[in-house]
């Protein structure tokens, strides 16, 4: 899923929760990563792919909203690696 195809989902997904999302292209080509504030939340170099939308939004809810289902993509609190 393209860059900005994500940043949309998680924009309707985090629509209350999130304030913006941003695209910066990065100076060395191949480079994916996803932030909130300071904590990279994921790494395209460290999990060497890009994310699934669904374990994307676990992530980013683990971060804004703890509490809340996410419905059918949800599943148990675990580390993705």
């Amino acid at each position: 899923m393209a860059a900005l195809n994500l940043a949309q989902e998680l924009l309707s997904t985090f629509s209350e929760e999130l304030d913006e999302v941003s695209l910066m292209p990065a100076k060395k080509g191949g480079m994916f990563e996803i932030r909130h504030n300071q904590d990279t939340v994921w790494s395209r170099e460290k999990q060497k792919r890009f994310p699934e939308i669904s374990e994307l939004k676990q992530l980013i809810r683990d971060q804004v909203a703890p509490e809340r289902s996410l419905g059918h993509v949800d599943k148990s609190h675990g580390v993705i690696d």
